[in-house]
């Protein structure tokens, strides 16, 4: 029992690095490109718009970072809260959190012979994680990792980054922003893909989702750019 919850805890901490991973390195490609596109709109020189780049890199590893570590941290404290607080009414109310869990079961179409016998057999083994996943739905036994999450997004975010930067830099000037048009949209397909493919979402549209929303932000930031050039 206590092996299978180690795996558990060990697939769950992956799937959460690798989540903020694909987010982060997606929010890398999306936001330095708007920045770059914007700044090449206005007819700069490519050393502002590399410079610009930088910049925007720079604060938007920070900002994710910080972010996964805020969002992680508070999804754990209020998951904590809500232990506690089972715990508490198991303590109180035993009966009212079992007729809870027993007619949860019901609604789903178990009789309620039946229902009754799951929900001793569970809260006799492991009352109050059993408790918390059936009033909560979270597994208590599932830890996620708010340093890993920063962490991944810290390193995923400037990686991501570097596409639309040396698109933008390295290509001719008369070519260079369609060339980053074209990489930012190949990369968020890529990126699109993996985050549907974690989330078990349909790819298609996960994909067509994020393409859209790059080609919305680059044609906004390419038009904003543009009127002060």
């Amino acid at each position: 029992m206590m092996e299978q919850a180690k795996q558990k805890m060990s697939l769950a901490a992956k799937i959460n690095v690798m989540r903020a991973s694909v987010m982060g390195a997606n929010d890398g490609i999306l936001s330095v490109a708007g920045i770059v596109i914007g700044v090449a709109g206005a007819n700069a020189s490519s050393y502002a718009i590399f410079l610009a780049g930088i910049a925007g890199m720079l604060a938007g590893t920070i900002s994710m970072a910080m972010g996964e570590w805020v969002s992680v941290s508070t999804q754990r404290d209020t998951e904590k809260r809500a232990i506690a607080k089972e715990a508490q009414a198991l303590d109180d109310d035993y009966q009212g959190e079992f007729e809870f869990i027993k007619n949860k079961y019901m609604a789903t179409g178990i009789s309620e012979a039946l229902s009754k016998q799951a929900t001793k057999e569970m809260l006799s083994k492991d009352s109050l994680d059993i408790a918390t996943r059936e009033r909560y739905g979270f597994d208590p036994k599932v830890k996620t990792s708010a340093f890993s999450a920063a962490i991944a997004s810290m390193i995923s975010f400037p990686i991501g980054s570097l596409l639309p930067l040396l698109a933008i830099t390295l290509f001719d000037p008369q070519i260079r922003v369609m060339a980053t048009f074209a990489a930012v949209v190949i990369a968020l397909a890529i990126t699109g893909s993996t985050a549907a493919a974690l989330g078990n979402a349909n790819k298609t549209k996960a994909v067509m989702r994020n393409v859209i929303s790059g080609l919305l932000t680059m044609a906004i930031t390419f038009l904003i750019g543009s009127l002060f050039a």
